[in-house]
């Protein structure tokens, strides 16, 4: 079981208080990312979890017990690092195995829970291998087999990915879904990147300064963005914002539209010029200047054939407007 309860919990550093009162509800075998912006308070939220930071105010339950007070060694739950923080001179079974060995298991046990781990993240065939032999992914999935032996009510990720280059954060990405998948245990997971959001999360939790703007599926969260903030961080390329004139024709102090919801139209409702044009086979990105607008994001399919200079116009598919008012907030 790993249901994870925050009942108003705070967190200050002297007189700041980088997490106000916040309550968050984290399901048994639900996967939760927590993603914003540098500094709004993810990993620290996620090292109180854990706690390896005390909570200044209010109260964490782990399957229904109080585990506020609890040490971090006691909360059964396993943390991987953006660092792997592995010893490089022990050979990854050496490592694997070393939580199970200060714990003072049995032989035999651990050597079951090693081998168990090293097989669904594929390892054993480099188990007699030290660290330093390994690839920057192996060296990670060692790191996640330390905390797979444990056997944890959850599992807690802080940016593991961050280290990588790109093609192998995609596969470690993959890999550490389908792990979920297979394990099915509740795993908290934070990021930066809203792209690993939206993949890999049945829960999003969005933070900005330490506090929840939104919580939901990753589609729930695209398609029905809560307030500005959520609606230009969430989305890759990031939704077009449109204020003043062109915002009001549509009842709304600003509007969004997404760069899929803009179509190239012969007769649409505003006229400008091609800047970049993006060509990546499968799809094509136009950053247009608008007269009057912040250049717009168009995300068209396959080739489009227009390039740099080219005159267009723009016609935002109405049924996909997010329309927001003076303060931010959805309007509905």
């Amino acid at each position: 079981m790993g249901k994870i309860s925050l009942r108003q919990v705070t967190k200050t550093f002297g007189d700041v208080e980088v997490i106000p009162a916040l309550d968050l509800d984290i399901e048994d075998g639900e996967f939760v990312v927590f993603v914003g912006p540098s500094g709004c308070g993810k990993s620290t939220l996620l090292r109180l979890i854990a706690g390896l930071e005390d909570v200044s105010g209010g109260h964490i339950e782990i399957d229904g017990r109080p585990a506020t007070d609890v040490p971090p060694a006691k909360r059964g739950l396993a943390m991987v690092f953006q660092s792997y923080a592995l010893y490089p001179h022990m050979s990854v079974r050496k490592n694997i195995a070393f939580p199970l060995k200060m714990a003072k298991m049995d032989p035999a046990e651990q050597e079951r829970r090693v081998s168990a781990a090293a097989k669904t993240l594929n390892l054993t065939d480099y188990l007699d291998r030290r660290p330093g032999q390994l690839s920057g992914g192996q060296r990670q999935r060692v790191a996640i087999g330390r905390a797979i032996v444990r056997e944890p009510a959850a599992f807690l990720f802080d940016e593991p990915l961050s280290n990588l280059d790109a093609a192998l954060r995609v596969n470690m990405r993959l890999e550490i879904t389908e792990l979920h998948q297979s394990l099915k245990t509740t795993m908290i997971y934070v990021t930066h990147d809203q792209v690993e959001a939206m993949t890999m999360a049945d829960k999003i939790v969005v933070l900005r300064a330490g506090r929840i703007e939104q919580i939901g599926s990753p589609l729930e969260l695209y398609r029905a963005p809560r307030n500005l903030f959520v609606a230009g961080f969430i989305g890759s390329p990031k939704m077009n914002i449109i204020t003043g004139e062109k915002a009001a024709e549509h009842g709304a102090h600003t509007i969004g539209i997404r760069p899929e919801h803009l179509e190239l139209a012969q007769d649409g409702v505003w006229s400008g010029r091609v800047g970049v044009a993006e060509h990546l086979g499968s799809d094509t990105f136009l950053h247009v200047h608008v007269e009057g607008l912040d250049p717009m994001t168009v995300r068209v399919q396959g080739e489009a054939g227009v390039s740099h200079g080219d005159a267009v116009r723009l016609s935002p598919m109405r049924e996909h407007l997010h329309r927001f008012d003076g303060n931010g907030l959805a309007v509905r």
